[in-house]
This record gives structure tokens, sequence and C-alpha cells, in this order.
């Protein structure tokens, strides 16, 4: 059913351009100063990229076609990897709505980002956002929908169009809304928004702009799967889930969302085909983490921070490929500054993954791009360790093509948060609510212990034989030096990073406040709780 749309006027301020010469991108050395010359001019004159990012909220890789769903049907986002290059091995570094974004933004490793390391933190003004510095290269730059958050942050306008506390994914474009199929799925009309956006871009800027769709973020309409006549048969259940209708359901009504959020990726390319700026626009899909499902989002096994990546860009990247290389939320910031002819800021510590789009082959296109780092700290409240309120639950991670190996730093703590406060690093649903009902007699308790109950200090998965991480080989002395060798790498990276969490100054994250300080006064029934003076008390004020 094709959805009514409601247009309203259209505001938003011109940003005035600013001259840059493009980057150029050299497919062979020139065999003289001469040639050299000639290219670099034609490449000055040539136009800088568009930017296109779309971005889901809460979309597992394994639910687009392009990565083999069968029962979740992506035929836009298909259509990108397609026409462009499909990444198999993108993260997102920290599997949380705002430290993924964080990364993205920013350009560095969530356990470099002190405050914003957390979900819902205060975040600061210290940082640069990628879509503000290319503002100030002459980029005109929009976004829609979810951008940075969920948290509180500080202006990052430097008072040129008179906003204040713009989102850190750029100039809002929020105007547009329309009637949806189903209760649940915002009524943000991302594509119309972006439809908007092109109207103004001026003749003589490239642009840069941000979708965010909020689906598949719950909650879902329940059962709206039988409204959409979907056969549960065809539904794949992971291992780490009983196999039963309630589940198939859920998995069923995410999938409705999924396909959401790739409506507006297939709107968003058809706006720009009419305004004739389809191929030269970089276009990238993406999700930030996991479905909000149990043992998946916000936890550190694969279907949580493995996440989908497509990025098509006319003539400029070569069709049909697919590219084992692995690349980080942190390496989008400098690729796209390095596209756009910008110099790196000094802040990034990403890697670009230029080479990788431009490459005419597939498969591994850097043979050191063979591992990622991943972690997290705090996500949501509900978790305490004695007198202490709100703390994290802190992880560390090494995957490479062959193994993840976690390491838990606390694993006294309950890594979904105490099960007196509700399990609250875990967003309710009918699957949360059929694995906590289970009772510890049940044949299928075991499906509540792996998504809820306490964890060893260290986990390894053999991900050839394991994707979905159940059968943890820690123990098994056959996999010792394997295990060593993962934790000595991960260790060595991370302290040439200077992780407060590597270098034993890591309570500092437990210490970061949550914004929402009024939910946690009533949660834990302490009306005088306040994060801020506590944190400013014990490290001063930053």
């Amino acid at each position: 059913m094709q959805p009514e749309l409601v247009t309203p006027m259209k505001t938003i301020a011109v940003i005035p351009t600013s001259a840059l010469l493009a980057l150029a991108i050299l497919g062979a050395a020139p065999t003289s100063n001469r040639a050299a010359e000639s290219l670099a001019a034609q490449e000055a004159d040539a136009p800088r990229p568009n930017i296109l990012f779309i971005i889901a909220d809460d979309a597992s890789r394994t639910s687009f076609g392009a990565y083999d769903s069968r029962y979740v049907k992506t035929p836009h986002f298909d259509r990108i990897a397609n026409e462009g290059v499909l990444f198999t091995q993108a993260y997102n570094c920290n599997p949380k709505c705002a430290p993924a974004r964080a990364c993205l933004l920013t350009g560095r490793y969530s356990w470099q980002l002190q405050e914003a390391c957390n979900h819902n933190p205060f975040l600061s003004d210290r940082w640069v956002f990628y879509p503000f510095l290319l503002e100030d290269a002459g980029y005109f730059i929009g976004y829609t929908g979810k951008g940075w958050g969920p948290g509180v942050h500080n202006s990052v306008d430097a008072g040129r169009t008179g906003f204040k506390n713009v989102n850190p994914a750029g100039r809002p474009f929020q105007s547009r809304n329309m009637k949806v199929p189903y209760t649940g799925i915002s009524r943000t009309d991302y594509a119309g928004n972006f439809e908007d956006f092109l109207n103004q871009v001026p003749d003589d800027q490239p642009f840069c702009f941000w979708l965010g769709t909020r689906e598949p973020h719950r909650g879902y309409e329940l059962d709206s799967w039988k409204k959409d006549g979907r056969d549960l048969a065809e539904v794949d259940v992971q291992d780490f889930y009983p196999d039963n209708e309630t589940i198939r359901g859920d998995l069923a009504d995410y999938a409705i969302e999924v396909e959401w959020y790739d409506s507006h990726v297939g709107r968003s390319l058809k706006y720009l085909e009419e305004a004739g700026k389809l191929d030269n626009t970089l276009i990238i899909a993406t999700s930030d983490h996991g479905m909000p499902f149990p043992r998946v989002k916000g936890q550190i096994y694969d279907e949580g921070f493995h996440i989908p990546f497509a990025v098509r860009w006319g003539e400029k990247i070569k069709p049909g490929r697919t590219v084992t290389d692995f690349i980080t939320f942190p390496d989008l910031a400098p690729t796209l500054l390095e596209l756009a002819g910008v110099p790196q800021h000094q802040q990034m510590t990403g890697q670009s993954f230029v080479p990788q789009l431009m490459a005419e082959g597939s498969g591994r296109i850097d043979a050191d791009r063979d591992h990622t780092l991943l972690g997290k700290e705090r996500h949501d409240i509900g978790r305490t360790d004695g007198d202490l309120l709100s703390v994290a639950y802190p992880a560390r991670a090494i995957r490479t093509d062959d193994w993840l190996y976690v390491h838990n730093f606390k694993p006294n703590r309950w890594p979904g948060g105490d099960p007196q406060y509700g399990l609250l690093n875990c967003d309710g649903s009918p699957t949360k609510s059929y694995l906590t009902n289970l009772m510890t007699q049940d044949p299928e308790y075991r499906f509540y212990e792996l998504a809820f109950g306490k964890r060893p200090a260290e986990e390894l998965y053999d991900m050839r034989k394991d994707p979905d991480c159940v059968n943890n080989l820690a123990d098994d002395a056959n996999y010792a030096s394997t295990k060593k060798q993962l934790w000595e790498q991960m260790k060595s990276e991370l302290t040439e990073q200077q992780d407060p969490r590597i270098l034993g100054k890591g309570d500092i994250f437990d210490f970061y406040p949550y914004c929402r300080i009024d939910r946690q006064q009533q949660l834990y029934n302490a009306p005088d709780y306040d994060p801020v003076k506590i944190f400013e008390e014990k490290y001063g004020k930053e």
C-alpha cells in the first residue's frame, strides 16, 4: 500500500558556498610531471560528491536480502549493493544507538569518546562532527528523523544561522508527516523531507544529508504480520531463541518495519534520479546495530554489532562488488572527508576506506584490515554494584574472520541489567516476555540464561561454525593458545588507543551521568540521587 503524503511549507536557512578543491582519486601513478599536473587540474575542476547517508534504527544485517535474508524483503538496499559495493565485515564499534552514532559522527573509537561512550549521556562540546566540517568546506547539510541520540547535546553551531542546539547529524528537515499502515511506525516522512532538502540545495553547492529512520526500533503493532498476510513458516529463528509462534510473530512484526526503512531508501533513490543527482551522490545504507531483541541489541555478540553496509556512487564505484575488508563506524568520518577533499581532523582515529570503495575487485583489498575491535560501557540504567547505581557492563572484544573473543571486565554484574529493575538493557517485547516467564525447571530455560544470565570473564566463539555465538569455547584447553593470542592483540591495540578500561581507569565510565536523572530517581526510589553532583565530586567539573 502506497502511503499518503502530507507536505507542509519548506523553511530552512541557506548556507553560503565556500571554495574548496576536490580530492584527486588516482587510479594509477602518472608517468610524468606534466601528466600529474593535467590530472590534478581535471580533478580540481570536478564536482565533489554529494553524500546521502541512510541509517536504520535497530536493523540486523541478517535482515537484508543482500545478506541472504529469506523473510525480510529489501529490494532498495539490495539495489545499492548490486549497483555498488557490499561490505560483509562492517561493524559499529559499540552496539547501542548513542555511542554507535557518536563513533560515526566523530571518527573516534567508542572508548576514546569519554562520556559519549555511554548511552544517553550529556554530550559535551569538546567533539567536532563531520557534517559541520563539511559545512565549513562549502557543503549544504541536513538531516531528518533520528540523528545522534538519545542524550542531551550542547550546540554544535558556530552561530552562522542562528540555530541553537543543532543535532550533530546536521540541520533539521523534519516538517513532512505521512499516514502509516501500523501503529509503532513513525509518521515522519523521511524521504519526503529529503525531497524538501534537495529542492533547497543551491546549484553551486554539494550536499551532505543524514536520513535516519526510527524503524525498526520498538514498539511494534502486535501481530501486524497477520494484517499484512505474512507466513510465519518463512521466518528464520536464531539458535539463541526457542522456535515457536510467539518468537516468529515478533520477528515477522519486526520485518515489516525493516521493510518500511527500505521503502524510504527506494523513494530517496527516486528523488535523486528525478533531480538528476543520482550518479554524483555517494549513497551509504546501513543500520546502527542489531534488532531490538534479547541478546542482540546492546550485547557483544555478532548479531548486535555486525551491521549491514552498502555503498553506491555512480560510475565511481564498480558495481556488483563484495568487499571483505573490516571497516567500523569510526572509519566513516575520515572516509567522507577524504572524498570531499577536506583535511582529516586531528580528533579522528578511524581509518578511511576509500581504497576499498574505489578498488576494481572483490574480496580482501587490504590484507591488514583483517579484524576489528568492539566495546561497551553503560547502555541503560537499572544495573547496580553495591552502593553504586546505574553502572556499566564493561566489555571489550576482538572480531576476526574466524573468531570472536570477548573480555567481560565485571562478570559479577548482570549484562542485561538487574532482574529486580526489569532487565532494562533490553527493550520490552513479546520475545522478552516469553523468555522472562520461563521457569528454571522449563526445558527452554537455557534460552533465558543465554539472553539474561551472568557471563564468564572470557568468551570465545568460532564464527565459521557458530555465527549465533551460543557455544563458548573459552574454557576448552584446545583453544587456549587462540584465546591468549586474541587477548594479547586486543590489549595491545587498546593500550595504544589509550582505552581507560585497559589502563585501569575504566571506572570513570560508571560515573559519567545518565541524562534522565528523574527516571533514575524514580527507579531507585532515591529522590536525592544526583549523578552530575556525584561525578563532579569524584572527578571535578569537565
